[in-house]
């Protein structure tokens, strides 16, 4: 280790709690900062909790031209567009639409596979992290189609995709049923589905209460404030002085800003324009009572844009883009098409849903923001959009290795802001 230093973390969802893991695993002092009474309060709290290390494709693509009058209009649309007096919502959708191209789509693809692969083989291997429960279970993912254009465009990115270290498979609608009997209430219009083995699902939040105790107190040495809401960042010349929280100010020797949505108002003040909007997504939480009518595999209904993941003896079913601004309220009606296309889906128990809504925090292009800010002091592990727990041990190691003052693991101008 050449350099081991003080290092605060501003953010306890699963990028901060990854990144205070790794920092902590390379001997740096730790402190987290965060708003909440304890991690993943936000947008790790109830999320689709799929680690979709394969399916990384962006939202900015270019078959979003064709669909877009279906999922911003469309009865029941998936996306929803409510247009603001916020310029930033503009700004984001202009750069956003300019993304939606074949060429800026394939080259995302094939940075976030590289660091969805890294994060992957550092979750798979650290053995404390092994030890820790949050129904981590690697039971594949399926995708879904229900129209032929959509399989054979799906079909076509699979095959791209494995020549980048992918092993999709495409079936049919048999062996979609074959792979998942669950599916069979959906059967009628299922047309084929792309299957990847060595996806997983977890649960973020479990995952990060788990990290908590992990590092925390006499067992990490990292020390976790919570409760602590940081109102800026303080900018010294080109370095970062301290962080002013609610509780005064916090120094150290460097800065990592992995505060989700929060971190673009705290980095405009210092110079610093992230190009991150809030979408909104929901889930809701039930529990298993009928094991035959629940699946296993992790699924995605890409016709209506929802995932089923599998957690333990619950199913988290997950979905919506609301492109609303930052809006924190759990819109009823929703929740309630979501329950409605997932009880089409499968055959739901009666009983509590635990409902849920999260800003996730999207850049235009879909690539998360990694690495220098430009500030000698203050690094950035923003932006991840829906994709944060699929990336967050990836995005740790590339935090780590620069304070470490080694090579990054992966191309970092791939992730550079102005690559956002």
């Amino acid at each position: 280790m050449e350099c081991v230093m003080h290092v605060v973390v501003i953010g306890a969802g699963v990028i901060g709690m990854s990144t205070a893991w790794a920092l902590a695993r390379d001997g740096h002092r730790v402190t987290v900062l965060e708003a909440g009474p304890e991690p993943a309060t936000g947008t790790s709290h109830a999320n689709g909790a799929q680690l979709s290390y394969s399916y990384v494709a962006p939202l900015a693509n270019p078959g979003i031209w064709a669909d877009l009058p279906k999922l911003l209009f469309g009865p029941g649309a998936a996306v929803r567009f409510r247009p603001g007096l916020d310029l930033q919502q503009y700004r984001w959708g202009l750069q956003f639409l300019r993304a939606c191209n074949t060429d800026m789509a394939r080259s995302t693809i094939q940075a976030l596979l590289r660091l969805a692969f890294l994060s992957r083989d550092i979750l798979t291997n650290a053995g404390d992290i092994a030890g820790l429960d949050f129904d981590h279970v690697q039971a594949g993912k399926l995708v879904v189609y229900s129209d032929a254009a959509s399989l054979q465009a799906a079909a076509g990115l699979a095959q791209y995709q494995n020549t980048l270290g992918c092993q999709q498979q495409v079936l049919d609608r048999d062996g979609c049923l074959a792979r998942e009997p669950a599916l069979r209430h959906m059967g009628h219009r299922i047309t084929g589905g792309i299957y990847t083995p060595d996806d997983a699902a977890g649960d973020p939040y479990k995952l990060c209460l788990g990290l908590a105790g992990l590092l925390g107190g006499h067992n990490g040495g990292v020390d976790f404030r919570f409760n602590t809401r940081v109102i800026s960042l303080l900018r010294a010349g080109n370095r970062i002085g301290g962080v002013e929280t609610e509780a005064g100010i916090v120094q150290g020797d460097a800065y990592v800003l992995a505060g989700g949505l929060d971190s673009r108002a705290l980095a405009l003040p210092i110079g610093i324009d992230l190009p991150i909007y809030p979408i909104k997504g929901y889930s809701f939480t039930l529990d298993v009572a009928d094991e035959a009518e629940a699946p296993r595999v992790s699924i995605t209904d890409y016709a209506n844009k929802i995932v089923y993941a599998r957690l333990g003896n619950r199913l988290r079913i997950a979905g919506m883009a609301d492109i609303v601004g930052a809006d924190h309220s759990l819109d009823s009606s929703r929740v309630q098409q979501l329950e409605r296309q997932a009880g089409e889906a499968f055959k739901l128990p009666p009983g509590p849903r635990r409902a849920w809504c999260g800003l996730r925090p999207a850049t235009p292009t879909g690539r998360p923001v990694l690495g220098a800010s430009g500030l000698e002091n203050l690094w950035l592990n923003v932006g991840h959009g829906a994709l944060g727990f699929t990336l967050a041990f990836g995005s740790a190691a590339v935090i780590a290795a620069l304070l470490g003052q080694r090579e990054a693991p992966v191309p970092l101008a791939d992730f550079a802001l102005h690559a956002a």
